[in-house]
């Protein structure tokens, strides 16, 4: 019977390949002056926390954090909360 879709072998290759850029920037990462490196982890933190706020936005509209909110809600409805 016929696969649909990529190989095993081009998915494997695909794998490799990302461990390998995987290694090459950590193998530059470890290379950087410390002044390079804290321009990049300034960088990087900037860069995971909109990735982070992208992801979250994509759940908030998938509905995946619905039942989350609604447990929330029932707590504070019910007096089961505390102010910060």
């Amino acid at each position: 019977m016929g696969r649909i879709g990529r190989s095993e072998g081009a998915i494997d290759e695909e794998n490799s390949t990302r461990h390998r850029t995987v290694e090459e920037v950590q193998l530059a990462v470890s290379r950087l002056s410390r002044e390079e490196l804290n321009e990049f982890r300034e960088w990087y933190e900037e860069f995971d926390a909109e990735v982070w706020d992208r992801e979250f936005e994509e759940d908030v509209k998938a509905g995946r954090l619905d039942a989350l909110a609604e447990k929330a809600m029932e707590n504070f409805r019910a007096g089961r909360y505390t102010e910060s």
